[in-house]
């Protein structure tokens, strides 16, 4: 059986895709935030998250064998040792009281010089960012229970406009 085994092939061979998802990830630990296309950021979205899980769980490692460890592992599939430090370093210190959803993607339209594709922007989440929240209620009835507009909304009859030559107030 086949059970939980989609991914987006985006078109290419599996080796092509692990190379690639490996490429955009190192570019993103480096830069903070790529600009590519929208299926590519939806599948390197778990890709990196996944890595940046393993770089906060060996920091919590008390044995420097388990840290090791958990970077080979995050070397193995993101095959550049300088974004791979700079990963266990320093950027796993701004995601340690986040459980989750360390990146965001923002659509930014279709791409205009060739193919119309659909690009996103991919960013790493800030640390201070607590991100939505959802309404904890419903929303205040319309209508029924308002009070009156406030004074500095309404305008007064004095400020209104002098009619002009030839008219009359009615």
């Amino acid at each position: 059986m086949r059970h939980n085994k989609h991914h987006a092939s985006l078109g290419v061979t599996r080796a092509h895709r692990r190379a690639m998802l490996s490429n955009l990830a190192a570019s993103l630990i480096e830069h903070g935030r790529i600009e590519t296309t929208l299926t590519k950021a939806k599948a390197l979205r778990p890709f990196i998250e996944k890595a940046v899980t393993k770089a906060k769980h060996a920091a919590a490692k008390a044995e420097k064998k388990d840290a090791v460890h958990l970077r080979r592992l995050v070397l193995a599939d993101i095959r550049n040792e300088d974004a791979v430090t700079k990963l266990f370093n320093e950027l796993h210190q701004q995601f340690a009281q986040r459980a989750g959803g360390y990146t965001r993607i923002y659509k930014l339209g279709a791409r205009r010089s060739s193919d119309a594709a659909e690009m996103a922007l991919i960013e790493f989440v800030k640390a201070d960012d607590t991100g939505y929240k959802k309404s904890s209620g419903r929303p205040a009835a319309k209508g029924k229970g308002r009070a009156s507009p406030p004074a500095e909304t309404a305008a007064p009859a004095a400020e209104a406009p002098a009619p002009a030559a030839g008219e009359t107030k009615a």
